[in-house]
């Protein structure tokens, strides 16, 4: 049986999120890829228990988290039964809802009450819960009126069914309005999340992260590695044992070319002047930054550790921060 390492609140630190009593781990852990039925279950458990054992309290899930959709889900439901279910008034576990889960026009993409609610209830029952600690309307849908989106957030809060509200890949225009809606119906609307890294800076050119302060929102940042590219093994190009090789097309789409391998080489390097991996660099960064927590995702308890190890790292400075922008042309 499970019993979680005595000493995993002495190992990381808190940050609580602007306007809110409630702390998120610097570091948390998302179950986007690597998690659902495509996984080794006894792996995937390891790793979220090491998480645990580490002072990671915050496990990041969605509907569609897979490959198949809900996969995420059942999993990370059959490791709170397993063993983590004693520690549930210690975990912050959030889900989130709006792309496509199922056929016919209320399983699609959106933000409607119809689908939203529907999903809610099928996420509870995958995991396995009554409650989920934050809820996330997950992207921004014109098709439904941002007020229907707001109140339905409202009802399942009300009815117990999550603590918390987010939004997830909101601009700064977009958010700015729904907190005005989700004010009007007195919902907890606490957290963005959003791709945010060294080299994907869209949050600070749609004004989401200026919103973001400005309404005071925090802000959790998903892809921390830019897929992997944030890491030494890019150094020299696309590793075969990358899930980008070979796909030209894609890496064309991420800007992944001679000129960004390039970059990322030079990053690289500081990083080791610093003694330290390009991949804690790009998550000191995130920190530096003012986000709320860096969301992981990892493939192995050995990615997990390492990326943990970047908070015993020295921060980065003013000079620091001046360099990376340098390098990258920012």
């Amino acid at each position: 049986m499970y019993s979680a390492d005595e000493k995993r609140y002495e190992k990381i630190e808190y940050n609580y999120l602007p306007d809110s009593g409630l702390a998120l781990p610097k570091i948390s852990l998302g179950l986007w890829q690597n998690f659902g039925d495509a996984a080794d279950y006894e792996e995937i458990k390891d790793i979220i228990y090491t998480a645990f054992d580490n002072g990671i309290t915050h496990f990041d899930l969605a509907n569609n988290y897979g490959p198949a959709p809900g996969s995420a889900e059942i999993n990370f439901g059959k490791i709170l039964k397993d063993g983590l279910m004693p520690y549930r008034d210690e975990l912050i576990i959030s889900t989130k809802a709006g792309y496509e889960m199922w056929s016919g026009p209320y399983g699609g993409r959106g933000g409607t009450r119809k689908y939203l609610i529907a999903s809610l209830n099928q996420s509870l029952e995958r995991l396995g819960l009554d409650y989920v600690d934050i809820f996330y309307h997950h992207c921004m849908t014109p098709e439904t009126p941002l007020h229907e989106t707001a109140l339905c957030t409202s009802d399942i809060v009300r009815q117990g069914k999550a603590l918390y509200i987010g939004m997830s890949n909101y601009d700064g225009k977009t958010m700015h309005k729904m907190h005005h809606r989700c004010d009007d119906y007195n919902v907890p609307f606490v957290i963005n999340q959003n791709r945010y890294n060294i080299l994907d800076r869209t949050i600070e050119k749609n004004g989401l992260k200026e919103q973001s302060e400005k309404k005071k929102k925090g802000i959790i940042a998903f892809s921390p590695l830019a897929q992997g590219r944030l890491s030494d093994k890019f150094k020299n190009g696309v590793p075969e044992n990358s899930r980008l090789y070979g796909r030209e097309d894609y890496c064309k789409n991420l800007g992944l070319d001679e000129k960004q391998i390039a970059v990322i080489s030079k990053l690289s390097d500081f990083a080791n002047e610093r003694e330290e991996t390009l991949s804690q660099l790009a998550i000191q960064w995130l920190l530096a930054k003012g986000v709320t927590s860096v969301l992981v995702g990892v493939r192995n308890k050995e990615q997990l550790l390492e990326n943990l190890a970047a908070l015993e790292k020295a921060p980065l400075t003013e000079a620091d921060l001046i360099k990376i922008d340098t390098i990258v042309n920012y």
